[in-house]
Order: structure tokens, then sequence, then C-alpha cells
């Protein structure tokens, strides 16, 4: 399945790679989403029809909608397998094999299969590569450039490292990409395919990736199914921009911690270290903490009176750990607890006490919905890196903001 958009003709380019398949022809079809190209994409088509098994799928001009244009796509298909292939990803003569390979591979349960993808890298292309593809197949260039590092897949180094077991990431969604991918059809649409709320470039493939992994399906890639992307003309600045303002609706999608992480980090371009390190940075911080009891220090801070004199009444307590209740502290009408740990969802909690799943970057809570905000020692561990993050939260939700420890305690 391809989705496109006014690129007639990478796509020709793709399709007669895609001809040269070696898995018959008539074992697969050929599905193109058009988003409302205005180019001469439907001849392109067309003039494939007596060699390739093609649905055409078009929807109106409406603006960027990938996400759309794929799930559409993926309606029109017949075929149990659905492989998703951006507009220019240039293939070798056994891509559809060793993408039908890899599911053989997975047993009884069904799994999303990414492939390895050549030469992208928007933004620092590979020297001569345009020059390189033109008159050479897509496995001719492969071999003679596989192991320069910058024609990697921008993946490789990070996946190397786990040795390519996407089993051993906290978050291996991270690395589900839309442009070379495959999973099979029942599964697609009991996920739900691609959100459509995603109407600018970024994001929609790792939110789907994550809801993949949230069902339980196992992630591999595939180094054999490798396709080879073809350098064409990019809105590098609209990209980038786009990506960032998505980062928060992944976070809005699905909030919680790991997503706080992620829109905190991607809606400022902080690539380095990866959103894996820093998730698995929490999750030993978590193991850590598990056991620290911040009650006595959160009914201290709460019983010192506001400025002016007052007691507060409304009470966000961010690293509350296993709280119940604020104890013996008067006065308090409402109070919410919040914890990165997710076993503080476990169990009722008493009138007047609410719980919400966050480290605390970025929370769900009204602004000024607190007279005072609490950031315990749970937050410690993680002080160093999130300093400003959780400061910023707590000040937007409440106006006084007290912490248990002291600022210059290393995390």
């Amino acid at each position: 399945m391809i989705p496109t958009y006014n690129r007639a003709d990478l796509l020709r380019q793709q399709l007669q790679g895609l001809v040269r398949q070696r898995l018959a022809p008539e074992r697969f079809e050929v599905v193109v989403a058009d988003d409302g190209s205005s180019d001469h994409t439907a001849e392109v088509v067309d003039s494939f029809a007596s060699r390739l098994r093609m649905v055409s799928y078009k929807q109106e001009d409406l603006g960027f909608r990938a996400a759309a244009v794929r799930n559409g796509g993926a309606r029109s298909a017949c075929a149990p397998l659905l492989v998703f292939l951006d507009t220019g990803a240039l293939v070798g003569p056994d891509f559809l094999e060793e993408h039908l390979a890899a599911h053989r591979h997975g047993g009884a349960t069904g799994r999303l299969v990414l492939g390895y993808t050549y030469g992208y890298n928007p933004y620092r292309p590979f020297p001569g590569l345009a020059e390189a593809i033109t008159g050479h197949q897509p496995e001719e260039v492969v071999r003679k450039y596989a192991d320069h590092p910058e024609f990697r897949d921008l993946r490789h180094d990070d996946l190397e490292e786990v040795g390519f077991d996407l089993g051993r990431l906290a978050a291996p969604w991270m690395n589900v990409w839309a442009l070379n991918m495959s999973l099979p059809a029942e599964d697609f649409h009991a996920v739900g395919g691609f959100d459509e709320d995603f109407r600018s470039w970024g994001g929609e493939d790792l939110e789907f990736g994550f809801r993949v992994h949230r069902r339980g399906m196992r992630i591999v890639m595939s180094q054999d199914a490798w396709a080879l992307e073809s350098p064409h003309e990019r809105d590098l600045d609209g990209n980038r921009s786009s990506n960032c303002a998505n980062s928060w609706t992944l976070w809005e999608k699905h909030p919680g911690p790991v997503m706080e992480l992620y829109g905190a980090m991607y809606s400022r371009n902080h690539y380095d270290p990866p959103l894996e390190h820093e998730y698995r940075r929490l999750l030993d911080w978590s193991g850590q903490a598990r056991d620290i009891d911040v009650s006595r220090e959160v009914a201290g801070l709460v019983a010192e009176p506001l400025p002016g004199g007052a007691r507060p009444a409304r009470v966000v307590v961010m690293g509350a750990g296993g709280l119940r209740d604020l104890g013996a502290a008067d006065g308090i009408d409402a109070c919410t607890f919040v914890d990165f740990d997710e076993r503080r969802q476990d169990g009722a909690e008493p009138d007047g006490v609410g719980t919400v799943h966050a480290i605390g970057l970025r929370t769900a809570l009204e602004t000024d919905s607190a007279d005072l905000v609490v950031i315990t020692s749970r937050l410690r561990g993680l002080w160093g890196r999130w300093s400003g993050d959780l400061l910023a939260e707590a000040h937007r939700i409440g106006g006084e903001v007290r912490i248990a420890f002291s600022e210059k305690d290393p995390g």
C-alpha cells in the first residue's frame, strides 16, 4: 500500500521495482492511495495495470491527511497482509518475499514487521545518492554502500545495541515508521488503523505503533525486507515544526509518563539522549523510589500557612507515592495525588481525593486549580533533568509551590 501526493515520477520508479519482484504478480496487489494529487499520478497508475494488480484509492485534497489516506487504502485492499511503503522508497526483487518470510517466522501470533530503510536521513542526505540510483538497481546501490554509516537506517545504531531485538526495548513503538512496514490486515483493523486526527506531518505512525505495542503484538525489525529511500524535496522546517506540535498530541491521546517524556522532549526537538534512554531512567528510578514514604514531608509542608496566613484548601502532591490522604491536615477540601508509578492507581481513594498517573511534566489538571502544590522527594531522582518542566507545571496548577528536598540535590 503506497500513500502518495503529487509525486508521480517517484511513484513510477517505485512501481518499476515492484514489477521486478520474484514473488509472482498474481500473489500480491498494489494499492496506490492518493491524497488528492493534481499531477499525472493517475496516468502512472494506469500505465502499470497490465503488469501489476493495481488498486486505486483517491480522496479529496483537504490538506495533509496521510493517516486517512493510508486507512482508505487499507480498506481497499483484499490481501490478508498489508505492506506499507511510502512513495519514493525503492525496493529490491526480494522485498515482498522477505516481508512474508518475517511473518512466517512469527508463529501463531501476529506481529508488526519494520523493514530496514537505507538512505533515509532528511536533514543530512547521503552524498551522491541521487546520482547513485540513476542507472543502477536499488540492490546494486545497497551492495555498494550498505556498510557506510551515513547510508544506514537512522535507527541502526540504537537497534544494534540490542541486537536488533526490539523486544529488549522499553519503548519499541518509537521505531515504528510507516515508510516500510507490514502487519496482518486483521490486526491493522482491530487496532483501529491510523488516527485520522493527525492532519500534519509527524507522529501518526508512532501513535499507531504505541497502540500496536499496547495490544500485545510483537514489533520486529527485518533487515532483509529493506527499502532504499530516494532523495526528494521536503519542507524540512515545516515538518520539524509540525512534528513538535504533534508531540503533545500523542500525550493528549495517551496521557501518562512515557508520553509526558515524549512531549517534553520532541516538542523542543530534543532527541539526544533518545526517549528510550529517558524512559528507562524513569523506570529505574521508579524501582528505587518505590518504598519512599513521603507522608511526613507532605504533612509538614501542608501544615504551613500560605502567604497571608490562610490554610491551603486545595492541594496537589506531585510524587505522592502511596499516600491515600493527608492525615491530620485540617481544612483540606480536595487533594490530588500525582505519581509516575502506575501502582498508584490501585485501590479506592477516600472522598475528596483524586489521582493522576503522571510524572508531573504535564497533567490534565486545570490552571490555578490548587492553592498549594507539593513536590516530594520521590521526584528527586528526576530533578536534574526535569526540574524546569516540573516547576513550570506546578506553578501553572497552583499559586504556591513547595519542594520537600534541596533543589541542589543531584538527580
